[in-house]
C-alpha cells in the first residue's frame, strides 16, 4: 500500500523528530484561546477534564497520515470527519466578542483552519528552534504537505492559505484581532497542562523543562492572558537552551533516540 508522503517529504523530515512533540501543548493552548473552538473541541468533550488524551489522539492521527499507509489514513480521517459532523452546539455564556447562544460546529472551516494552523506553526517553530532552520521554500513545502492533512479533515483548497507566508499572516491577524480570548476555563486548562502535568515524580524535572519551552514558545499576548509568567532573564535562558540543543545536543544524538520509530517503519 502507498502513503500520502514519501521519505523525502518535508513533513516527514520535521515530524520524525521526537522534539517536535514539544509543539503539542503550545498548539493546544492556542486552540483553547479561541472561545468557539474551545466550546466545540474542549468543553463539549472529555478534553477539558483531561487534555492529554486529546494530544495523544491528535498525534496518533497525524502520525497515521504522515507515516502510515494511505488506506489507514483515509479510514482514520473518515472517522474523525464523522465525529465532527455530529458535534454541534451553542455558547452557553458570552466569551470575548461572542455572545451567549453563538452556534458552533466542529466541522466549521474557520475553526478547522485555526486548529490546523496552530498545529502546523507549532511543529515547525519547534523544529526550527531546536533542530534546524528551514529556507522559505522548505517552509512552503511543509505547508503544501500540511494542506493534504487539511483536505483529509474536510477543508477545501480555498479554505486554506496558499503559502507559508500567507499562513503566518493569518495567524498574526488572529493574534492581533479580537477573536481570541482566554476564558477562565481555558486558563485553568492551561495551568493544568503547564503546571500540573500527570507524570511520576521522577519525571518531573524533564517535564518542567518541556513546560518551560511551552511557555517560552507561546505568543506573548496569549501567555499574558493565560497568566503565565515570563521575563527577559527567562527569555535568555530559553534562547540559550534552544541554541545548545540545536547546535550540540541534537547533532550528537543517535538516531534511535532522536527519531520516532514510526518514521523508521514508513515507506
Amino acid at each position: 500500500m502507498d502513503s500520502y508522503f514519501t521519505d523525502t517529504a518535508t513533513i516527514r523530515r520535521v515530524h520524525r523528530e521526537h522534539v517536535v512533540g514539544l509543539g503539542g501543548p503550545r498548539a493546544l493552548l492556542m486552540q483553547a484561546a479561541h472561545p468557539v473552538a474551545f466550546a466545540g473541541f474542549f468543553a463539549s468533550t472529555q478534553a477539558l477534564e483531561d487534555p492529554y488524551p486529546r494530544l495523544e489522539r491528535t498525534a496518533a492521527v497525524l502520525n497515521t497520515i504522515v507515516f502510515g499507509h494511505r488506506e489507514d489514513a483515509d479510514r482514520t480521517t473518515a472517522r474523525v470527519r464523522t465525529v465532527h459532523r455530529r458535534m454541534r452546539g451553542r455558547l452557553l455564556e458570552p466569551a470575548g466578542r461572542f455572545p451567549a447562544g453563538t452556534p458552533w460546529a466542529a466541522d466549521d472551516p474557520d475553526l478547522l483552519l485555526w486548529i490546523l494552523a496552530t498545529l502546523a506553526q507549532s511543529s515547525l517553530l519547534v523544529f526550527e528552534r531546536y533542530v534546524s532552520p528551514l529556507t522559505p521554500g522548505e517552509r512552503d513545502d511543509y505547508w503544501r504537505d500540511y494542506r493534504v492533512l487539511g483536505r483529509l479533515f474536510g477543508l477545501s483548497g480555498q479554505d486554506m492559505p496558499s503559502h507559508w507566508q500567507d499562513l503566518t499572516e493569518y495567524i498574526e491577524a488572529m493574534l492581533a484581532g479580537d477573536t481570541l480570548w482566554v476564558s477562565a476555563q481555558a486558563r485553568e486548562l492551561g495551568l493544568q497542562i503547564v503546571l500540573r502535568p500527570p507524570v511520576p515524580l521522577a519525571a518531573r524535572p524533564l517535564l518542567e523543562l518541556a513546560n518551560f519551552a511551552t511557555v517560552g514558545l507561546l505568543p506573548a499576548g496569549l501567555r499574558r492572558q493565560y497568566g503565565l509568567g515570563w521575563d527577559p532573564v527567562r527569555g535568555l535562558v530559553h534562547w540559550g537552551g534552544a541554541q545548545y540543543t540545536r547546535r550540540i545536543l541534537v547533532p550528537l544524538m543517535p538516531g534511535r533516540l532522536r527519531w520516532s520509530r514510526r518514521s523508521a517503519l514508513a515507506g
